[in-house]
């Protein structure tokens, strides 16, 4: 009797063995000492949406334990050349962005090769099954770019500039490119140097001085956003602005009107996951979308009657 009223008490108190168990290797926080993480982007110098990507990306380290480290290049070799450094660094997973997909085959190929899985985020999202990444984290930017498409013919907009910032830069481009098969006005690409926004002002200011016909100014970044806001008051121009991604800034913008709408990808969101993505494979083997799927964080639009519920998180620079 005795004996087996110690084995009911022993099972009793074996749940609190239970509740540290799964504290530990349930939410692998046993396993997770020790992680490292690059993540490594072709971001630019300046670029306020990185700033946001980071932000997930550290939030995401700081919840799981990580080593987290971040670098950036915008041009693909400098690019390639940071993850080889990861490489050598000996990281446990690596997030990339594919914004030249063929300059990171080359780079990932090696990874793999060493035993870091490697993830997607932001660009890519066409090319990142074939580069051999294990996940992928971003917009459609071909359904995006229809999406705003569609929203300008709702609009009545007949004649739209879509400013591309980086050239060749796949996502960038297949913004613009979603946006002309389903807009039913024309549709005119320029080309800016993103870099210099001063630049970028110059080049929408001239672009519409020229052809008083364009009422639409498409940009594919906040920042630029607001240069073309400058830029149709500069020339004179009764073109309207609308533009993808949005900061605290743009939120002000579109509630006051100056902006029409924002196409949000969410890049804190993104950040977070592909972070997120390695701790989860490297101690629970979990593969997000199965390896086959990418996870979708946008498109969502942001426009004047509904920018409320997204204006508090841009304020603490989550959005």
């Amino acid at each position: 009797m005795v004996a087996a009223i110690c084995l009911l008490l022993a099972g009793c108190s074996g749940s609190g063995g239970a509740r540290l168990d799964s504290g530990a290797d349930a939410a692998g926080a046993a396993d997770s000492g020790g992680i490292k993480v690059a993540l490594i982007t072709h971001g630019g110098k300046g670029d306020d949406f990185w700033q946001l990507v980071q932000k997930g990306a550290r939030a995401a380290a700081a919840k799981d334990g990580i080593e987290l480290t971040y670098a950036n290049d915008s041009d693909p070799a400098g690019q390639a050349e940071l993850v080889r450094d990861a490489i050598r660094d000996k990281v446990d997973g690596i997030a990339v962005t594919l914004a030249k997909p063929q300059a990171m085959k080359g780079p990932v190929a090696e990874a793999k090769a060493a035993g870091i899985p490697v993830v997607g985020l932001n660009s890519g999202i066409d090319d990142w099954r074939s580069a051999g990444l294990l996940q992928y984290f971003g917009q459609d930017e071909s359904l995006a770019g229809r999406a705003v498409g569609d929203k300008l013919d709702g609009l009545k907009a007949r004649h739209a500039l879509c400013v591309i910032h980086e050239r060749g830069n796949v996502a960038l481009e297949a913004r613009c490119a979603g946006l002309k098969k389903t807009f039913d006005g024309e549709t005119e690409m320029l080309y800016v140097e993103g870099t210099d926004l001063d630049a970028v002002d110059a080049a929408i200011t001239a672009d519409l001085r020229q052809d008083p016909g364009i009422d639409e100014v498409v940009t594919l970044g906040a920042q630029f956003a607001r240069a073309a806001v400058a830029s149709v008051k500069a020339a004179g121009s009764r073109a309207r602005v609308a533009t993808f991604d949005l900061d605290k800034d743009l939120v002000k913008a579109v509630r006051s009107g100056d902006v029409q709408f924002a196409v949000d990808q969410q890049p804190y969101l993104q950040g977070y996951l592909a972070v997120d993505s390695l701790w989860l494979y490297r101690t629970n083997g979990n593969v997000s979308g199965g390896g086959v799927a990418p996870v979708l964080t946008g498109p969502a639009f942001v426009t004047k009657t509904n920018v409320a519920s997204v204006e508090r998180f841009a304020a603490a620079g989550t959005r």
